[in-house]
């Protein structure tokens, strides 16, 4: 699996892979057992670290049937807002870089020309 962008710049961390996993389903909610597997840690480290995240608002409950909850990113969140930005901002980059390696190899390729 490719890692995303805001992995790539935060670092390997279970956190930073929870937040990734719910940043890429942002418009869904989802269940632990989904979070687990789609960010691809374990059970026991999803629990060490999910009600830190909990804590500081960065999840909330979208709905409960029986015992189980579903979850998505609080978007209202000013942690989440942040994140999202600069999620937006390593995109941009991203791209700018990549247009401008595509530019100066049509120029280059121009010149040669």
């Amino acid at each position: 699996m490719e890692k995303s962008l805001l992995v790539q710049f935060l670092g390997e961390n279970p956190v930073f892979a929870i937040v990734d996993f719910l940043i890429e389903h942002k418009d869904v909610d989802v269940s632990k057992k989904d979070i687990i597997g789609g960010a691809g840690i374990s059970r026991a480290t999803f629990f060490n670290h999910w009600p830190e995240l909990e804590r500081q608002g960065i999840v909330k409950v979208t709905r409960q049937f029986g015992k189980t909850k579903l979850y998505m990113l609080d978007t209202e969140s000013e942690i989440v807002k942040k994140l999202l930005e600069l999620e937006g901002v390593l995109i941009a980059r991203t791209l700018q870089g990549h247009s401008k390696f595509s530019a100066g190899s049509l120029k280059e390729r121009n010149l040669a020309s």
